[in-house]
């Protein structure tokens, strides 16, 4: 193993090293790790720096601490002698492995090399990979890949369909162990899309990154279609279409900026908890440390019930500093998910949207919510749910394409969740959808709710229309006003169920508090479930409905 800020001796020329000699070879040991941070000519890293990219190994020392990075393997060489190959042996076959720090923690790193056989995967590019991925899972320390490569190396045949399927099988016995973290900085084309996809998160860098199975030329001779690789697999894609991408980068600096901000919340393992910082305890009761942003709570919530407000507005007040690190932010803008600290403490964020379908759960919504649940899970962090959703969204279209089924991930997820969850009401809780969002029957630890807070199996437009069926027909043959009539029932039913203090009657809720209170008894609700200690029945793993 190298370290690339090594440069104690310049190499000697060729011809005068005698590898005979102690000094001949300290020599040549100089010469072959100086070709290995240069594997290719001048022209071929111009024509990186014109794209406005930087090469692999600038993005490794640009993303890692300064004079962190030793290399792995530096000084290896692909083993194929057909089509020529031979006469093209590159130290470090394309692809850059070894490990480092961000903001002083250890981590596992590769970066491939599109300037080397196009970063195509062969052999010896494939073992490099695995060796970090097992170096990571053995050591604890999360991985992160930088992908910028056009699949497998056709002229090494099916070795390399071999070593794809060791990394993608790594990947998969890493998942839930360590954090595995991908950046996608080129075109990712074939096998190189399917190791991303099992990683926890990947990030793309807006109109120089692209992802698909197959190609543009590909789909315009198999199907006809006309695409650009922007519309078929660019970053905006995999955002709002796909739901494969969980950051858009405005550039590459911008990219590692998140990992490094994303690492920040996250553990180096399953058995250790994420990063916290040190906070002092507050002196008094909750309401004796309120702030000026707790008390804007308090008028958030507007009078009418369907008036919709942005829940980023609760989240921001409820966490540290304002601080709030959101996760696939464009896609299924019905739910938010992300990162904060309470206390300190890394926290997950679940929390339906008003602003968007009203905040109502579909496919998407679902899926993307049951992916982060299970990720908190997986790396000890808490999970928060605030919740305002009035059902699952209607329609053919999600009934046809599985809303029963793919909306049962999140129940799953969630219900097998062992870390400590908390939940918030704000306002609607109505039907399956307050099941699914953190009800206390689905193992929630700390339910609150607001006095703004709606719980019932539905609203009371649509619960009149059930209830009071038989007496609105009398009513409508009788001549009088229907509609007064249906105003009048709507108003009672919501002064006797829709409301939090029925629930709060059963047990339902733990309290119902003033909004402005929220982070308070958020704070006291971690303190409790520090020392959480959940048991669930011996399996070899759950069969979520996938």
């Amino acid at each position: 193993m190298t370290s690339v800020t090594d440069h104690t001796a310049e190499p000697a020329a060729e011809h005068t090293i005698d590898i005979h000699t102690t000094a001949g070879k300290l020599a040549e040991l100089h010469k072959r790790r100086e070709e290995s941070l240069h594997p290719v000519g001048e022209e071929a890293v111009e024509k990186v720096h014109a794209k406005g990219k930087l090469t692999a190994r600038e993005r490794i020392l640009a993303l890692l601490d300064e004079d962190s990075f030793v290399e792995l393997d530096a000084l290896a060489k692909h083993r194929s002698t057909n089509f020529g190959l031979d006469a093209n042996r590159p130290l470090g076959d394309g692809v850059i492995t070894g490990y480092g720090t961000i903001d002083g923690r250890d981590v596992c790193i590769f970066s491939q090399d599109a300037t080397v056989f196009g970063g195509s995967l062969g052999e010896v590019y494939g073992e490099k990979i695995v060796k970090v991925q097992e170096l990571a899972i053995k050591t604890g320390r999360p991985l992160i890949g930088i992908n910028d490569g056009a699949g497998a190396r056709i002229q090494e045949g099916v070795v390399s369909l071999g070593l794809y399927s060791r990394i993608f099988r790594n990947n998969i016995l890493a998942s839930g162990v360590i954090p595995q973290i991908s950046l996608i900085m080129g075109a990712a084309a074939g096998g190189h899309v399917y190791s991303p996809a099992l990683t926890d998160f990947v990030v793309m860098v807006d109109q120089t990154s692209q992802m698909f199975i197959t190609g543009p030329d590909v789909i315009k001779t198999v199907t006809g279609e006309d695409v650009t690789m922007e519309e078929l697999g660019g970053a905006h894609t995999h955002m709002a279409k796909s739901g494969t991408l969980h950051y858009v980068a405005s550039g590459e600096q911008d990219a590692f900026d998140w990992v490094r901000d994303l690492l920040g919340y996250l553990p180096p393992n399953n058995f250790t908890d994420a990063p916290r910082y040190a906070v002092p305890a507050p002196e008094g009761a909750i309401e004796d440390n309120l702030t000026d942003e707790d008390l804007e709570l308090d008028t958030l919530i507007p009078d009418s019930p369907n008036q919709p407000y942005d829940m980023h507005e609760v989240i921001t007040r409820i966490l540290d500093d304002d601080e709030f690190l959101e996760v696939q932010g464009g896609y299924a803008q019905n739910i938010v998910v992300g990162f904060g600290r309470v206390d300190g403490r890394p926290v997950g964020i679940v929390a339906n949207q008003p602003t968007q379908f009203a905040g109502c759960l579909d496919i998407n919504a679902s899926e993307k919510a049951a992916r982060f649940v299970r990720t908190c899970d997986c790396f000890n962090i808490p999970i928060i749910m605030l919740v305002d959703v009035p059902g699952f969204l209607p329609g053919t279209g999600q009934e046809y394409n599985g809303i029963i089924r793919r909306g049962a991930k999140l129940l799953f997820a969630y219900g097998e969740a062992t870390v400590p969850k908390i939940t918030v009401i704000t306002r609607k809780a109505y039907g399956g959808a307050y099941c699914v969002m953190g009800s206390k029957d689905m193992g929630c630890d700390v339910n609150l709710a607001w006095p703004t807070a709606q719980i019932a199996v539905m609203g009371a437009s649509g619960a009149v229309g059930f209830v009071y069926r038989q007496q609105l027909k009398e009513a409508a043959k009788e001549g009088r006003d229907v509609d007064e009539l249906r105003l009048q029932l709507q108003q009672e039913y919501e002064d006797t169920l829709v409301n939090p203090y029925v629930a709060a009657e059963r047990g339902y809720v733990d309290s119902v508090i003033p909004p402005s209170h929220t982070r308070g008894y958020i704070a006291t609700s971690l303190r409790l479930l520090e020392r959480k200690i959940s048991h669930l029945p011996p399996k070899k793993h759950g069969n979520i409905p996938l």
